[in-house]
């Protein structure tokens, strides 16, 4: 396996596909998942003639199930050192959910030839908890019931969000897919407890208002209107509001897993993206 051994000692693993000299594009995968999640977008880019990467984060997937570190700062900071390992320059970094939190605090702290754009897609920033910035958000019991269910039955917490409302599948007149159910709790339970664990707060109680506010490259807002885990209205509008050259594209109906739901809609408004 492919991985970069970090300064506190952490390995994370990666997948780069690619020629070297093609431009990155980088994914930045959600809560509690991995870098497979991306298996879709990565396989169509490579065909595209990009090179794609993508990474577990630490405590996640294949990576380390370190029970440090697990918070925005040294997830940018594990980006920032696999960017300088692989040599990564003028890439697209593309987060969903907490990845899409990974990627705004990366970007407003990279070198400026690190980046060229971004895309925060069904993304947690500015802020999902409800706090100070943040005042139409997520009431902090909420995140107190998935620490709890965590712990109780990681398994079956996994299980309900996946056939629920991760994918749309308790809307009415939903195409359920098992096997995206099935892949989905496969990636959760290949991480560690203790970093999932941790990852809720780093994911709901990180406030990216000063991130947003700092990244100078075109930033591309994807959002679903039916995602029932990070609303629409509490992040993509706001989010666009905060960035300096930000744009929005609002997906009708569509859920917080719409890339794997609907990938064909989403590659193809990525890479107009990219190319533009």
């Amino acid at each position: 396996m492919a991985t970069i051994t970090t300064q506190d000692g952490t390995s994370i693993f990666y997948k780069d596909w690619g020629s070297k000299e093609a431009q990155p594009i980088v994914f930045h995968h959600g809560w509690p998942l991995s870098a497979d999640d991306w298996d879709n977008q990565m396989l169509f880019f490579a065909s595209e003639g990009y090179r794609v990467i993508a990474h577990d984060r630490r405590g996640h997937g294949r990576s380390s199930q370190t029970d440090i570190g697990n918070e925005m700062d040294t997830y940018a900071s594990d980006v920032i050192e696999l960017a300088e390992a692989l040599d990564l320059r003028n890439a697209v970094h593309i987060g969903h959910s907490t990845g899409g939190g990974e990627v705004a605090r990366y970007v407003a702290r990279s070198a400026p030839d690190r980046v060229a754009k971004a895309v925060l897609l069904g993304a947690v920033p500015p802020m999902m908890m409800r706090g100070e910035n943040s005042p139409q958000g997520l009431p902090p019991e909420l995140f107190d019931g998935f620490r709890a269910s965590l712990i109780a039955n990681r398994a079956e917490f996994y299980r309900e969000i996946a056939s629920g409302p991760f994918y749309g599948y308790n809307r009415e007149g939903a195409q359920v897919s098992q096997g995206l159910i099935d892949n989905w709790s496969r990636q959760g339970l290949m991480g560690g407890a203790k970093a999932q664990y941790d990852c809720i707060t780093a994911f709901s109680a990180t406030d990216f208002t000063e991130d947003l506010k700092a990244i100078d490259v075109p930033v591309l807002v994807m959002h679903g209107t039916d995602d029932q885990l990070v609303p629409f209205e509490n992040h993509a509008p706001r989010a666009v509001e905060l960035l300096k050259n930000g744009s929005l594209k609002a997906y009708d109906g569509l859920s917080h897993g719409m890339a794997a739901t609907h990938p064909t809609i989403i590659n193809a408004d990525l890479l107009a993206f990219v190319r533009s």
